[in-house]
């Protein structure tokens, strides 16, 4: 049986189609992993890629696509509303179907040493692939970002887990490990006061004393003229999406605000969904709730206010079809 695995690759560019279409040209035409989604965000200056297939199949076009990428990409001319530290900034690792985290944290391991090794990339471990505890969190990885990792790898306890201690001249640095899903959930608000919703942001989030698994931020979406609460749900099974979002709002009446809409950026695991739409439909956790997913999309909708979402947002729909 084959292993399968999910990764999702987010560049720092996300303006330039035809050079995107360069760095996502080895996940295409191979009938063992398929190109899922490519979302770009001019905002963020940033590309979210997911790609689910046979593990080593997804292994060996990932470090063909950080070729590419850190020839096309310099960091050095680069800025956006995301924290960023390199041309591949992040590679997030999921099991998904006959293979074990920790054979999912192996395998980051050699992704990481194989992308260092073609494009001399410094390499950082993080999440469950993490060396030491303080590198599982990629915010104190990326603290500093692109323009202060000259700077940080001179301090021994900041050396990479793989390459030489000193930053790639255009690429930067990249981060790679195994994770559960991770469920990139933003919010937009009715507002443009960037300040005002990064307090809403630091309210909910666990660095600032909030929730245990939400990580956030604020970004300004110039070509939507609002402001969005950004940020990742890192264990959606202990901080469930409805917590996110009801929390949002609570806060956002102190400043006057409301939320017009949400995003999922990248793919949603079903269980994620169905999970938080029992709290909607007044149903306990342990409360069996079986619907399809074009159900599911549809209540999503409604009830967390997603925009540009369907069926294919959802993980299930591509293993499904696989």
């Amino acid at each position: 049986m084959q292993q399968i695995i999910e990764i999702v690759p987010n560049y720092s560019e996300g303006k330039n189609a035809d050079i995107m279409q360069k760095i996502i040209a080895p996940f295409q035409n191979n009938p063992l992993i398929s190109l899922v989604d490519l979302e770009m965000d001019a905002s963020y200056h940033r590309s979210v890629v997911t790609i689910i297939g046979e593990a080593q199949t997804v292994l060996r076009q990932m470090v063909e696509s950080a070729k590419i990428a850190a020839s096309l990409i310099d960091m050095r001319r680069h800025s956006g509303e995301h924290p960023r530290m390199g041309a591949i900034d992040v590679c997030p690792l999921i099991p998904i179907q006959n293979i074990t985290e920790q054979e999912c944290i192996d395998l980051s391991r050699k992704l990481a040493q194989n992308i260092n090794e073609a494009s001399q990339i410094p390499i950082y471990l993080y999440a469950k692939s993490a060396s030491n505890e303080q590198r599982s969190l990629l915010p104190n990885i990326r603290q500093g970002e692109f323009e202060g990792l000259a700077t940080k790898m001179t301090n021994p306890e900041w050396a990479p887990d793989f390459g030489e201690a000193k930053p790639h001249p255009s690429a930067g640095a990249l981060a790679i490990g195994c994770r559960k899903p991770l469920v990139a959930f933003n919010i937009d608000m009715n507002s443009n006061d960037k300040g005002k919703v990064l307090k809403i942001a630091r309210r909910i989030r666990y660095s600032s004393g909030g929730y245990r698994f939400i990580q956030a931020g604020a970004a300004r979406l110039q070509e939507r003229r609002l402001c969005q609460v950004t940020m990742n749900l890192t264990d959606y099974e202990q901080t469930p999406l409805y917590q996110a979002l009801e929390a949002t709002m609570m806060e956002a009446r102190r400043y006057q605000m409301d939320v017009v809409a949400s995003e999922i950026v990248g793919l949603v695991p079903k269980a994620c969904l169905v999970n938080s739409l029992k709290y909607y439909l007044h149903l306990e956790d342990d409360a069996v709730l079986d619907l399809s997913l074009p159900d599911i999309v549809e209540l999503s909708m409604k009830y967390f206010k997603l925009r540009d979402f369907n069926e294919q947002k959802i993980i299930e729909y591509y293993v499904k079809n696989k």
